[in-house]
């Protein structure tokens, strides 16, 4: 058995390319239901769960930081507490990203655990970097068919794919060097880095159920 990281560039074909490889090895696809589960313990409602990944990141500016530093409020929740009677209370508290992202890391954490599973983002290939049997693999893509697969599926103009990719792009490095300390696309952190522009989606996931195989016969040393 064993867990899968995928870290993608927008664009790149990887959400794509995670679903085929659940299908081919038949493993669970993590997703919010998973955060839903964690939550539960940590005394949330399914309706108060924010999957606050890098995709819902965004980019202070200079600015920003020094009028407000620290962890910026994501949301207020009612938290279920219990006190020692056995009496469950609501309490009032703001969220903020930086709980989120423990949340994040506590719901991989434990899915990881039970193996077979892929992970798209979220940090995954920080949190998991030193876990056995877990392959960790990073997507990525020539910006111009990047751009084009952005069109084909949000209908963006050229101009507005770019731009979404810059963002994109920059969101996710600040959010993985702000909350892991990584830098996403440090090869080192990856079993795997493969391009989608030289090998198509459905070769990338061949590749990736190839590689994962073995740590799946195999303990880790």
């Amino acid at each position: 058995m064993a867990v899968i990281t995928i870290s993608r560039q927008i664009g790149s074909g990887g959400e794509q390319i995670a679903r085929l490889v659940c299908e081919m090895l038949r493993y669970r696809y993590f997703d919010k239901q998973l955060l839903i589960e964690a939550a539960a313990e940590a005394g949330l409602s399914r309706e108060q769960v924010v999957d606050y990944s890098e995709d819902r990141y965004e980019v202070q500016n200079f600015l920003a930081r020094l009028v407000r530093p620290g962890p910026r409020p994501v949301q207020r929740v009612e938290v279920r507490q219990q006190d020692t009677a056995g009496r469950v209370r609501l309490t009032a508290e703001t969220v903020d990203e930086a709980q989120y992202v423990e949340l994040i890391k506590a719901a991989i954490r434990a899915s990881a655990e039970q193996d077979d599973i892929v992970i798209v983002g979220r940090g995954g290939q920080a949190i998991l970097q030193d876990v056995p049997n877990v392959l960790h693999v990073r997507v990525i893509a020539p910006e111009g068919m990047r751009i084009v697969r952005l069109q084909k599926i949000e209908g963006l103009s050229v101009e507005a794919a770019q731009q979404k990719i810059a963002r994109q792009d920059r969101a996710t490095a600040e959010y993985l060097g702000r909350f892991f300390g990584i830098r996403w696309d440090d090869p080192a952190l990856y079993h795997l880095v493969i391009n989608t522009g030289k090998v198509g989606i459905e070769g990338v996931a061949q590749i990736i159920v190839d590689t994962v195989v073995p740590l799946r016969s195999f303990p880790a040393p």
